[in-house]
């Protein structure tokens, strides 16, 4: 099946897939609305602004798992101090994402593909790696067929370029099944409570230690 050929039916399939999905899980996202609302406050929502495809920005936006809490002058502090046992339980089963369900239907994303990632990392990207922006980003990344649910940045965006160069059906269904199996590893490894470094931090450390 021709590349273009196949990204047209990619498309309607996450059109009628995404939209379908989200129908008829309403009732699961109006109760994780409510949840968020009581055990963390407003807002529900995390909006963020990410890379997709061609590098174009859209807001990405997820249910929050994390509370607001501050510092004596009013910073944010670190993720790790601002986690909670049902932020890690939403994280964990991915149900933080199900919001991203309506950019694929607008066409900022698809169901699989590169993670979208913040603008700012996108001056840390090697040329290899810059193939993930040739791509719709993804809510299923191709790093799911991963065999751990934790995975190194330098691996996630080796299998993202990887995907951009040899996007098709195969790869999709594989990663599709992959990413159903990933999702009992992240219960059992707590993914929900894993912090990974920012790509920019771990890139200025790394460029400094060869220095």
């Amino acid at each position: 099946m021709k590349r273009q050929f196949y990204l047209v039916i990619k498309r309607c399939f996450d059109i009628i897939s995404a939209l379908s999905l989200f129908i008829l899980l309403i009732p699961l996202f109006a109760l994780i609305c409510l949840l968020v609302r009581i055990k963390m406050g407003s807002p529900i929502f995390y909006r963020q602004v990410r890379s997709g495809k061609n590098r174009k920005q859209f807001s990405v936006i997820k249910f929050r798992t994390m509370t607001n809490q501050t510092d004596e002058n009013g910073n944010l502090l670190a993720d790790e101090f601002r986690q909670t046992k049902f932020g890690n339980f939403l994280r964990s089963t991915s149900l933080d994402e199900l919001p991203e369900l309506l950019s694929i239907v607008k066409g900022d994303m698809s169901v699989i593909g590169p993670r979208p990632l913040p603008i700012k990392y996108n001056e840390y990207f090697n040329e290899r790696e810059l193939k993930r922006f040739e791509v719709r980003s993804g809510l299923l990344p191709p790093d799911s067929v991963e065999s751990s649910a934790i995975i190194s940045w330098d691996k996630q965006l080796e299998y993202e370029a990887d995907y951009a160069e040899n996007i098709s059906l195969h790869n999709d269904i594989k990663i599709f099944f992959s990413a159903i199996k990933i999702l009992f590893k992240r219960n059992e490894t707590n993914y929900g409570s894993f912090v990974r470094l920012p790509l920019d931090e771990e890139r200025i450390s790394w460029n400094t230690v060869k220095r």
